[in-house]
């Protein structure tokens, strides 16, 4: 199916998270958040998955936004923004 052929290319943290429900996982549980940007985010509340989430939503799923405020206000890297934006956008994708 075109669904699998797409989780080939996905990497192992992308697939596991995508895989489930968020339920109460911890922000870094997200692909692209490391430990250091988890640290950012729980500092200021954003501990669970589920809070970086309703973020991205309440954001109209606008990656380049999203990306943007991650940086901004949390310090992430291009590349850990991109990871997680794309990250939550698949979830929203498969469970919405």
């Amino acid at each position: 199916t075109l669904r699998t052929k797409e989780m080939d290319h996905m990497s192992p943290r992308l697939r596991a998270f995508l895989s489930e429900p968020i339920g109460e996982k911890d922000v870094c549980w997200v692909d692209g958040v490391s430990h250091e940007l988890a640290i950012n985010l729980a500092t200021k509340g954003i501990n669970k998955a589920y809070i970086l989430l309703g973020q991205f939503l309440l954001m109209h799923k606008n990656e380049a936004e999203f990306q943007r405020w991650l940086i901004c206000c949390f310090g992430a890297t291009e590349c850990e923004a991109q990871q997680s934006s794309h990250c939550l956008k698949e979830w929203c994708a498969c469970f919405l």
